[in-house]
């Protein structure tokens, strides 16, 4: 598959997008990471999903990275006996455990965990944020709230409480359920959902035991005081902005964002996009141009990756969506703008042999004009470090762990190449050359730069750096020049 797009895209499967064909037609239109959201759908169908992922995964020759997206606690009102109310502004409406069917009077909201955190002044959302109850006063089992902005309220419509960190876990007994299910399965990545607090991460990683990475969603402002620790104890983030953007004012969401995106990318964790992007063509066939300048400004910031959701879940044109997303990265990725944003704003390398000698293979390949940069990782993290640098080249990230090169399918820039372990550097150097030549990358006298670390196999051990020069076309790919260039 020829390299030519550094931003990755992922797409939510759903009912229309579950059939082996449809999954094949996405992959060939572009997807490199498949989600699978727990919030809809049974583990039987995401079972389905997953077998055909990986079939199309061997067809196409490349690894697929599959996302297992936890739902998350949801808050919800209980039941009406009479059917919908109407809500309107300055009306007093209260909230209680009481399990009876409500009115226009009041309504059961299940969640002790609610009030135990609510004081006179907040603001509770309802109904995605379309009506907002101002709390006048509480206590551990009740909130008496005024109506601040109206409408109808009918069953099980969601709650939202900015301006509480709440005493939840992160994972219900729903994600418990779902979490041990996609473990088994053998999903890559773990969306973990309703994150408030450096916690949070740290109880699903114990859950997790290393079997998969965790993708903490940001969708709480809870989790905006303590988000660099948040984010530093994440293997991957998601811009989450739909109850993002429920739960603060739509003009802070893009500020935000582009924060989050700052400070993944400093600290070499992908970053993903998400919500809404293309949403206009769940039911047409284009986007709007205000779509289309979304998912690019989500490029232009340097994102690892943008998402599809209803687009290619439940939506009319889902490979079409795929295609369409792959044209507004690949225009701006040949906009010389965004190199320039790119050589701008490399974040400042950490004291230590690895980070010196990855930005050194950037900086090297740059100055020679090399065809790309390979990297030889066992966990992905000396792949990441190149990554983190948005080199102006592709790089080819070889792995013999199919987990590796598959978790490695998210990054920014990588062209992930499951190989057959190695056991020195001259036949690393093949590898790569075979690698190199697969992918359409480089021509005979062109220069690849190679890192790895020294001896194999040693995770995070990144201190070998090398230049080696394509061979002619008769030249036997192992049989390549080398010239040594740094061996720390």
């Amino acid at each position: 598959m020829p390299f030519h797009r550094s931003t990755k895209i992922v797409a939510t499967l759903g009912p229309a997008s579950s059939s082996e064909s449809q999954i094949a037609a996405l992959a060939q239109a572009g997807v490199n990471v498949f989600r699978l959201n727990a919030s809809h759908g049974t583990q039987a169908e995401h079972a389905e999903r997953y077998a055909r992922i990986r079939a199309a995964e061997e067809r196409l020759g490349r690894p697929i990275g599959v996302l297992l997206d936890l739902q998350g606690p949801k808050l919800r009102v209980g039941t009406f006996g009479v059917g919908p109310v109407d809500l309107a502004i300055g009306d007093r409406f209260r909230l209680d455990l009481d399990r009876r069917p409500g009115d226009s009077r009041r309504v059961c909201l299940p969640h002790a965990e609610v009030f135990a955190s609510l004081e006179p002044g907040l603001d509770l959302l309802l109904n995605d944020g379309r009506i907002r109850l101002r709390v006048l006063d509480c206590g551990p089992d009740f909130a008496e709230t005024e109506v601040v902005a109206g409408g109808t309220l009918s069953d099980r419509k969601g709650v939202n409480v900015p301006g509480a960190a709440l005493a939840l876990s992160a994972l219900s007994e729903k994600d418990r359920s779902d979490l041990a299910f996609g473990l088994e399965l053998g999903v890559d990545w773990i969306g973990l959902s309703f994150v408030q607090r450096p916690e949070d991460i740290l109880e699903a990683r114990e859950l997790i035991g290393g079997r998969a990475h965790v993708m903490t969603k940001i969708e709480k402002p809870a989790a905006l005081p303590t988000l660099d620790r948040i984010i530093e104890l994440s293997d991957a983030v998601m811009v989450a902005r739909g109850d993002l953007g429920v739960e603060l004012p739509p003009e802070d969401v893009p500020g935000l964002q582009k924060q989050m995106i700052r400070l993944s990318r400093a600290m070499g964790k992908p970053v993903i996009v998400a919500t809404q992007m293309l949403e206009s063509m769940v039911s047409e066939p284009t986007p709007t141009r205000a779509e289309a300048s979304d998912v690019a400004n989500a490029v232009y910031d340097g994102a690892d990756a943008v998402m599809l959701s209803a687009e290619s879940a439940s939506g009319r044109y889902p490979v079409e969506a795929v295609a369409m997303m792959e044209r507004i990265v690949r225009r701006v990725e040949g906009d010389p703008l965004y190199r320039r944003i790119m050589d701008a704003d490399h974040p400042s390398p950490e004291a230590t042999a690895p980070d010196a000698l990855t930005a050194a293979a950037r900086q090297v390949a740059e100055t020679i004009s090399a065809a790309a940069i390979v990297t030889y990782t066992t966990t992905g993290s000396t792949t990441l470090r190149a990554s983190r640098e948005r080199p102006g080249v592709p790089i080819l990230g070889l792995s013999a762990q199919h987990a590796t090169a598959r978790r490695l399918s998210l990054a920014w820039g990588v062209h992930a190449v499951l190989t057959d372990d190695v056991a020195n550097f001259t036949e690393m150097v093949g590898r790569a050359l075979t690698a190199a030549a697969d992918a359409g990358i480089g021509r005979p006298g062109q220069s690849l730069v190679v890192t790895a670390g020294v001896p194999f196999g040693t995770p995070g051990k990144t201190n070998a750096l090398r230049v080696v020069t394509i061979g002619g076309e008769d030249a036997p790919m192992a049989e390549a020049v080398q010239r040594e260039v740094v061996v720390a």
